[in-house]
């Protein structure tokens, strides 16, 4: 377990960054820069073949491109296409996961993914390919590009990114990653808020030796969180698959709540 010494919120006045137009990102340090096209190029050849097997299952199990490509708010603002292998159906409606993420960002429960709970939506085998990661290699293309980085805050969509707070919004003081601190403390368990303490606890101390540490422990994190599925699975736990259009109908209620 990473020590974090998290700042108290109370006590701290968080700044968010500039609106979008405004932003003058600092220069990303030159050690997380060599560090992350370093460890990619030197793992390219043992993953481009993962890539492809991935690519030819993806294509066999479900209609459809092997790729998917999804707006990311990133550094201080700036949106990027995100890349990911397809782990769900072709135009699933992404009602259901607006809905959800709006009800962890106002609750005090687990920041828990669909995918604990069972998703209509989801391709076959795509609960293992999210649950182990690999749905996200892409995005070393990512990386290579400059948008992203191997350790930082998960990038959120542009609806996410409206929902922040200003204080939130600060966690984009920071490349995005694929893996960060937050994955290695306890993904599943932590609150909103906790995970956004957690992100802008990295931003205030990112370091060499912080980023080698969470990229060392994210292979365990992974392991656990297959593990947390598999035993979900096994004691009969999992949840109903969402019914999107419940969702849908509960997300239409919701927003002509609040106008």
């Amino acid at each position: 377990m990473v020590t974090t010494d998290l700042p108290n919120s109370t006590e701290t006045t968080f700044v968010a960054p500039p609106p979008r137009t405004q932003l003058t990102p600092a220069k990303v340090p030159t050690w997380k820069r060599v560090l992350d096209v370093s460890c990619v190029l030197l793992a390219l050849p043992v993953l481009i073949p993962v890539g492809i097997l991935l690519g030819i299952f993806i294509k066999i199990v479900s209609p459809g491109p092997a790729f998917f490509r999804q707006p990311r708010v990133g550094y201080f603002g700036k949106r990027f296409m995100c890349l990911k292998f397809r782990t769900m159906k072709v135009n699933s409606d992404d009602t259901v996961h607006q809905l959800h993420l709006k009800q962890l960002m106002t609750s005090n429960r687990p920041t828990r993914k669909l995918d604990c709970g069972g998703d209509a939506r989801l391709i076959p085998g795509g609960l293992l390919l999210r649950s182990m990661g690999v749905d996200e290699l892409p995005q070393l293309l990512n990386v290579l590009w400059g948008e992203m980085s191997l350790v930082g805050p998960r990038p959120c969509t542009p609806y996410e990114f409206d929902l922040l707070a200003p204080r939130h919004k600060r966690r984009c003081a920071s490349l995005p990653g694929l893996t960060g601190l937050w994955q290695v403390s306890g993904k599943n368990k932590t609150t909103f808020e906790e995970m956004i303490n957690l992100d802008l606890h990295y931003v205030d101390r990112k370091s060499l030796w912080l980023d080698l540490k969470i990229m060392a422990m994210t292979p365990v994190a992974i392991l656990g969180l297959v593990w947390e599925m598999k035993s979900q699975r096994k004691a009969g736990t999992r949840r109903a698959p969402v019914d999107r259009w419940k969702a849908r109908e509960q997300f239409a209620g919701t927003v002509h709540a609040n106008q």
